[in-house]
């Protein structure tokens, strides 16, 4: 599409824009093979696609030596054989692709328009007329006033003739110079046009200023339809049009772009004001169409592009329009009413019908399903009315099917009812009820049978106590249908069963040939079918021959089914990104097999199929070989992202379902992500080698570590063996010391022993000294004996067998205290002797021969000498040293 901004291109998927290096407005477009020409300000050229998919512009217009007109615009582009044709208001450009050769054709015009017929270039030259070119130079065709003074906006061949459009929408047939009007409805309409096409079909669609594009039949004696900006177009100007390989009408307008699907099988009826309301049931009788909504009866002419108009009087809920003998019954929420062209009567004030059925040999007698029961219709002097309401059964009975005097009454909530009617039809003789089998549910005849659909299955009913499973008809209306399906909608005329999915409508259908049932699946897109009636409400209604109405929440929907057809269009792979994790922004080529860095590991694959039926839903479905071989799920989704792809090979393939059909063709696109450095040859040599010395390393640090173990535990054994014999050692010092503690305690016991005999003897010597000094008579034996006790008491040899055992017992005392106190005499050291053996001075007295108040004064002598204190006590002192 040529544009404002850029040369726009549509995949079907996404939109992409290509922007000239100057950037100007593009003008024209026309895509020949590979190539695709455009025209703009004082530019023309063509676009290539590159390896990875991009459009790249050449230029042709630099390569003229001829210099372009001032302000010069391209605004048409024709391709014949080898030659392109540039038009602009002033000239004609003609590139010969072969020579690469220019030549120009002075051609001022006040549209530009080139003409392609039977091989011939047409165009018109403002003032002078209509051309052509033969030989490379303009040839004067026709100067009448018609050509030369208004603008021709379409060229097309009749036969061997030209067929001539005017920008005032008339049309002229031109053979052999001479000129004669063609007449089409379009002579009456007062219209402005700016663009034309003759479709492939023979059909014309001719482009307003000012009010949208008019199809008209190949001979233009019918306007099909005339689309403007009210019926759904972005604008009411039409500046070119296309038709594409699906016979696509695109529509480049003033502002946008719209296109018209002119061959699918669906028509939108599309009421934006709200007057119709929600369509509850359509019925087409004579040449009138008729739509009961929820706010009344509305018809309009068949063929006529007028709004619906109002049936007056039936104001309110309409629920049904059936066509019985030439009759037309309206069921309504005040009753029931008899329509005739646009007027109704109400027949029947009985409230709520749901419908009516005939019933059989009672061709006078019509039973109807209301809110409140069961009702009789009949036709006496050609008209009908009500007759009677039938007495003992007052459930609504919008589902209910008649056999004679048998009736069944389906009730959504309660179940199935078996009624026998008396043979007047007027009361119910006998009552039997059925719990229901489930929910979603309606009884239907189908081939004279009767069937009750649930959401668990579709039964036979045979009678109260013969209700069956249908596996064949279950099969065809649940198999493969996800969610939740329809009531059953019987097209008795046909053999047809309609029923509505999520995903579109589905009809089933017994075969000419045989008598199987075959399905046939017909998608419509989920927004749509969204808006295709109330749940449990959803209605299809044959309006002619192969053409159905759905009813819709904002008008309906018609269906052709002689146009319903698989799409042909193929699923491709546009382009492939990569880059790292953080975004992807490289395309690589799509002529080659893909080799991607491991740093550019992630890769995004976009795709489409070049589908533009608004009708036909595309889904995709791929698997990639390598990651992962299932197929995905079916997704919309237009492209395809993977993240941090491991090295190796892939192959990336790609399927569509267009509609209800898998595409017949897939794509595929095989790449390989490259080992990164760090797995490379190289780097796995290095770590073989790495591993290799860590091993070494490892092993000799396991000897070392080995060996300081064994010498640890050696040092340990030495250590404990060192313990051993010092412990050992210590026991014997420990008996050595004990010996020497006992031998110490055995010299203190003889110091003791020792001592005490001292003291003894003194003390028997001294007493018997005072005894003897008593005598009265002293003798010189007496005397002697008390000299020889006296020598007894200071007995040297006393005194150094106690020193001795003195020393044994308290080793090196004398000699320390002596070393300290150098003026203690031998008696100062014996007095310390018996001191230190915590001996009262009553009991030194006897070992010193002296008085005890004689001890006391050589105890306070001593304390001089030691230069005690008064406060430290003697024996403390001695003891302590």
């Amino acid at each position: 599409m040529a544009n404002h901004t850029s040369l726009m291109e549509f995949d079907g998927a996404k939109w992409h824009q290509y922007k000239l290096p100057t950037s100007p407005i593009i003008r024209s477009v026309k895509a020949v093979g590979d190539k695709i020409y455009t025209g703009s300000y004082r530019e023309f050229g063509f676009w290539t696609k590159n390896p990875t998919g991009e459009l790249t512009y050449t230029s042709l217009s630099q390569k003229m030596e001829i210099p372009m007109a001032e302000d010069e615009e391209f605004w048409d582009i024709l391709v014949l054989d080898q030659w392109v044709l540039f038009q602009s208001l002033d000239r004609i450009y003609i590139y010969d692709n072969s020579e690469e050769t220019f030549k120009v054709i002075e051609a001022n015009s006040d549209k530009a328009n080139l003409s392609l017929v039977n091989g011939n270039v047409y165009f018109q030259i403002a003032r002078k007329g209509l051309f052509t070119i033969q030989n490379g130079e303009p040839r004067l065709i026709s100067s009448d006033p018609l050509f030369s003074e208004h603008p021709i906006i379409g060229i097309y061949g009749i036969d061997t003739d030209l067929l001539v459009i005017t920008e005032g929408s008339q049309f002229y047939r031109y053979e052999s110079e001479t000129i004669t009007p063609w007449n089409t409805v379009m002579d009456s309409i007062n219209l402005k046009l700016y663009s034309s096409i003759q479709l492939t079909d023979g059909s014309f669609v001719l482009g307003s200023i000012s009010n949208g594009f008019y199809h008209l039949s190949p001979d233009g004696q019918t306007i099909i339809q005339n689309i403007d900006q009210e019926k759904g177009l972005n604008n009411n100007t039409v500046l070119s049009l296309f038709e594409d390989s699906e016979n696509n009408l695109w529509l480049g307008l003033d502002n946008g772009l719209s296109i018209v699907n002119l061959y699918s099988p669906f028509n939108e009826y599309v009421d934006k004001l709200g007057n119709l309301g929600l369509v509850y049931a359509a019925l087409s009788h004579e040449d009138y169409l008729y739509l009961g909504t929820n706010q009344g009866l509305f018809y309009r002419e068949i063929n006529s592009q007028d709004s619906f108009q109002l049936v007056e009087g039936t104001e309110g809920q309409v629920w049904n329009l059936q066509l019985m003998d030439g009759t037309i019954f309206c069921g309504h929420n005040n009753g029931t009413f008899v329509v005739e062209e646009n007027k109704a009567d109400l027949i029947s004030n009985y409230p709520g019908t749901w419908g009516v059925k005939s019933i059989e040999n009672r061709e006078n007698l019509l039973l109807q399903g209301n809110y409140n029961g069961l009702s009789i219709l009949e036709k006496a002097q050609g008209q009908w009315r009500f007759r009677n309401t039938i007495g003992g059964f007052n459930i609504s009975s919008r589902f209910f099917e008649m056999d004679s005097l048998e009736v069944v009454v389906d009730h959504e909530k309660k179940g199935l009812y078996f009624i026998e009617l008396d043979s007047n039809l007027r009361k119910v003789n006998k009552l039997t009820h059925k719990e229901r089998l489930g929910h979603s549910s309606n009884i239907f005849s189908f081939q004279d049978e009767l069937y009750y659909k649930t959401n668990m299955g579709i039964y036979e009913i045979n009678g109260i106590h013969d209700i069956q499973l249908d596996s064949t008809l279950t099969q065809m209306v649940f198999n493969g249908n996800e969610g939740q399906t329809s009531i059953i909608i019987p097209e008795n005329s046909e053999k047809r069963l309609w029923f509505f999915t999520n995903d579109g409508i589905q009809y089933v259908t017994q075969s000419t040939l045989s008598n199987k049932l075959s399905t046939t699946k017909i998608s419509i897109p989920k927004d749509i079918r969204s808006n295709l009636g109330v749940s449990g409400f959803e209605n299809i209604s044959k309006i002619s021959d192969y053409k159905y109405v759905m009813g819709s929440s904002n008008g309906y929907v018609s269906l052709n089914l002689t146009k319903v057809s698989p799409s042909s269009q193929e699923v491709h792979i546009n382009s492939v990104y990569f880059g790292d994790y953080q975004e992807l922004p490289s395309r690589a080529s799509m002529d080659e097999k893909g080799e991607f860095e491991y740093v550019n590991n992630n890769i995004r694959v976009e795709f489409s199929v070049p589908e533009f039926d608004k009708y036909s839903e595309v889904q995709y479905q791929y698997k990639i070989d390598g990651l992962y071989d299932d197929w995905s799920e079916w997704s919309e989704n237009t492209e395809a992202t993977f993240k941090n792809l491991s090295f190796g090979e892939y192959t990336f393939t790609i399927r569509a379902k267009i509609g209800n059909s898998i595409s017949e063709n897939t794509d595929s696109y095989s790449f390989v992500v490259l080992r990164p450095w760090y797995v490379s040859n190289l780097a796995v040599l290095v770590y073989i080698l790495t591993l290799g010395l860590i091993f070494i390393v490892v092993h000799r640090f396991y000897n070392r570590a080995y060996q300081k173990k064994q010498e640890s535990l050696i040092r340990k054994n030495q250590k404990e063996l060192e313990r051993r014999e010092l412990q050992e050692k210590e026991r014997i010092a420990q008996i050595q010391t004990e010996k020497l503690q006992n031998e110490i305690d055995s010299k203190n016991r003889e110091l003791a022993i020792s001592t005490m005999s001292l003291v003894k003897k003194n003390k028997f010597l001294s007493a018997l000294k005072s005894q003897l000094k008593e005598v009265p008579s002293k003798d010189k034996n007496i005397k002697s004996v008390i000299k020889e006790i006296d020598r007894n008491i200071n007995s040297e040899d006393d005194w150094k067998f106690f020193e001795d055992a003195f020393n044994n017992a308290d080793k090196d005392f004398l000699k320390r205290i002596k070393a300290k106190h150098d003026s203690l005499t031998n008696n100062d050291l014996r007095l310390c002797a018996y001191l230190r053996l915590n001996l009262s001075s009553k009991e030194i007295a006897p070992l010193l021969n002296i008085s005890v108040k004689s001890v006391e004064m050589k105890r306070y002598r001593l304390r001089k000498k030691f230069d005690l204190p008064h406060h430290d006590n003697l024996i403390d002192y001695i003891l302590n040293f």
